[in-house]
């Protein structure tokens, strides 16, 4: 599995936290660096108080690790850090190991768009214990946003049932790659476009969008902006019909489509960004279809997300078309997934699997040890469960499922019930294995387990 677009075109080997580093310099002092070992990456709660996640990051994950090295400027700088004695950090010796290392890991994971649930792996890696700890960070930096917003995406988009949801939120993101890793997610979640056209040329994501406000603001009348755009983008006029008085905006936009019409082209529909958007979203419908465009569409923004939708939709609005910005490019209501990285076994080269698990007085933060794979029932292709088992113990698993938080919740299924193993190979020892990540099939397979 590979990259089909680089998301980075650096080496990012400094993208890490210092102690990241400081405990690769550790193993290395004390001659553990290569000892074997797994590491899991997981959440431990769903995000949104919803039901389910849907995994996303992978592309970006893949071409971050296909391209991990450490430059001659990355070591450079690693040779100014100093200690509290103001001696260097790290060594000579130590620098120069990390300019001659290659990643050399085993890498299993969820294919992006896959639903998960808690505790369960994303991702798996297997390795030399100095590598599986230097890519911990950018592993979750990577997987943990995009995991985020592809959720919220498919919530926005089950919210929708089934009408268009644009993703509208670059302006509002976080930085340049907030915005990117945003629109790919979401595009991943279930959205059908993007107004961010880079995020179009490098992800191959559909790009939409028309005119603002100040478009309009820029004529001496609405009618004269309208009739200026049409004349100028005929064959893309959705027109934004609420800078001065919306329902006279969408009589203004009938009169112009009719115009349209007439030159060989028709109108795509209007858009609503303000107000009471249930109840102007009704009557601009009906003064649509008395003016001839039953097939226009209404489109509505201003900081829509699931729960407004919903409410709009149980209002009666006749919108199609569903414009979401800020409350999605940005998990308006919860900023972070709060997805870990663990350690969950460590051996010496071809020895046995010594387990490791972090203990704590709350339930929740307590690991799972063993070498995990994740196992999903279904009957007739419809989802009955998922087990977290261990591939290390040997033999096949026990269909008996047990809640870690409640050991008196089980659940045993037939040997003959079908089932999938979720993670995949993604690299074998260090080299990208498998398809590419494709965006659209990613896409596919959210719409499918999401809906």
């Amino acid at each position: 599995m590979q990259s089909t677009v680089p998301f980075y075109r650096e080496p990012l080997g400094l993208l890490t936290d210092l102690y990241q580093l400081t405990m690769a310099y550790g193993y290395w002092k004390q001659h553990t660096h290569d000892r074997e070992a797994v590491f899991h990456l997981y959440f431990r709660k769903i995000p949104f108080a919803g039901g389910y996640t849907v995994a996303c990051g992978l592309s970006a994950a893949v071409d971050y690790l296909q391209n991990l090295r450490f430059t001659e400027g990355d070591l450079a700088y690693l040779a100014t850090l100093r200690g509290n004695d103001e001696a260097p950090l790290f060594e000579d010796g130590f620098l120069k190991f990390l300019g001659a290392m290659k990643f050399s890991c085993d890498v299993d994971a969820m294919p992006e768009g896959t639903v998960a649930f808690a505790h369960e792996p994303l991702v798996r890696v297997q390795g030399p214990l100095l590598q599986c700890q230097l890519v911990e960070t950018a592993l979750l930096d990577l997987v943990n946003f995009q995991t985020l917003i592809a959720t919220k995406a498919a919530r926005v988009c089950q919210a929708a049932h089934g009408d268009s949801v644009l993703e509208f939120g670059l302006r509002r993101s976080q930085g340049i790659d907030g915005g990117l890793s945003a629109s790919r997610a979401a595009y991943v979640g279930g959205c059908s476009a993007t107004s961010n056209v880079l995020a179009g040329r490098l992800f191959g994501i559909p790009v939409r969008g028309t005119h603002a406000h100040s478009w309009v603001m820029s004529f001496d009348s609405e009618l004269e902006s309208f009739r200026a755009y049409a004349a100028s983008m005929p064959n893309n006029c959705v027109f934004l019909v609420d800078t001065y008085d919306t329902l006279q905006g969408v009589r203004h936009a009938v009169e112009v489509g009719k115009w349209l019409r007439a030159q060989g082209h028709e109108l795509a529909g209007i858009r609503l960004d303000s107000g009471d958007l249930a109840y102007l979203s009704i009557e601009a419908r009906k003064i649509l279809d008395e003016g001839g465009f039953p097939r226009a569409a209404i489109v509505a923004s201003n900081d829509l997300d699931e729960k407004l939708i919903t409410s709009l939709k149980s209002q009666g609005a006749t919108i199609s078309v569903w414009g979401v910005g800020t409350k999605l490019a940005t998990a308006y209501d919860q900023p972070a997934l709060g997805g870990v990285y663990k350690l969950a076994a460590i051996r010496e080269r071809g020895g046995e699997w010594r387990y490791r698990i972090k203990l704590s007085e709350q339930a929740v933060k307590i690991s799972t040890p063993g070498v995990q794979q994740v196992r999903r029932f279904t009957r007739d292709g419809q989802f009955l469960a998922d087990m977290i088992y261990d591939t290390a113990s040997g033999g096949a698993p026990s269909h008996t499922i047990i809640d870690p938080l409640d050991m008196t919740r089980q659940r045993t299924f037939d040997g003959d019930v079908e089932h999938t193993d979720l993670l995949v190979p993604v690299f074998r020892g260090g080299a990208p294995v498998g398809e590419p990540v494709d965006i659209h099939q990613s896409r596919a397979r959210a719409l499918k387990e999401a809906r």
